[in-house]
């Protein structure tokens, strides 16, 4: 069992509080990424998702799980499993100063998440308090113009990263 942290960072311009639309613990977001299986290293083609509100049984135990699947080359099973309350939002601070912050905790078993895909359903506030909501990162970037604010807005060079936690 390792548990990964999924750490975001990008460039925010008059913009703070990056995050899923209901927050950090939002139960309908959904995660994109690939898995690397642990056994022979082989990567998904495409991403697979997973989401707090859906589970499915544990192919390995007595509890539920967010992904159970086998591995397309070895067939080895493997599980991810989400824990939420250990993200915060993308502050402006993070943005000013280059550095990550964590969105959501993954346990997984057999497999290590990779390739974290941004897609939709995220908001943002702009630093004069408006909030701009249900924003498609899935092209690495959102520009909009804060009229409360009279300021341009812009999210750019989106990345993340998966960290091994402790």
């Amino acid at each position: 069992m390792v548990n990964y942290m999924l750490m975001i960072s990008a460039e925010l311009d008059n913009l703070t509080d990056l995050q899923p639309q209901d927050g950090c613990n939002d139960p309908n977001f959904t995660y994109y990424f690939k898995l690397k299986c642990g056994n022979c290293g082989e990567v998904t083609q495409k991403e697979t998702c997973v989401t707090l509100n859906e589970t499915v049984p544990s192919t390995k135990g007595k509890s539920d799980t967010h992904l159970a699947q086998k591995c397309k080359f070895c067939s080895r099973e493997g599980n991810v499993s989400m824990i939420a309350g250990r993200g915060l939002p993308l502050t402006q601070e993070h943005a000013e100063t280059g550095k990550f912050a964590p969105l959501m905790m993954f346990d997984c078993r057999g497999y290590e998440p990779v390739d974290f895909a941004f897609g939709s359903g995220w908001k943002v506030k702009s630093i004069e308090g408006t909030s701009f909501n249900d924003i498609d990162l899935s092209e690495g970037e959102f520009s909009e113009y804060d009229e409360k604010g009279e300021c341009p807005v812009m999210i750019s060079n989106l990345r993340a990263k998966f960290d091994v936690v402790k």
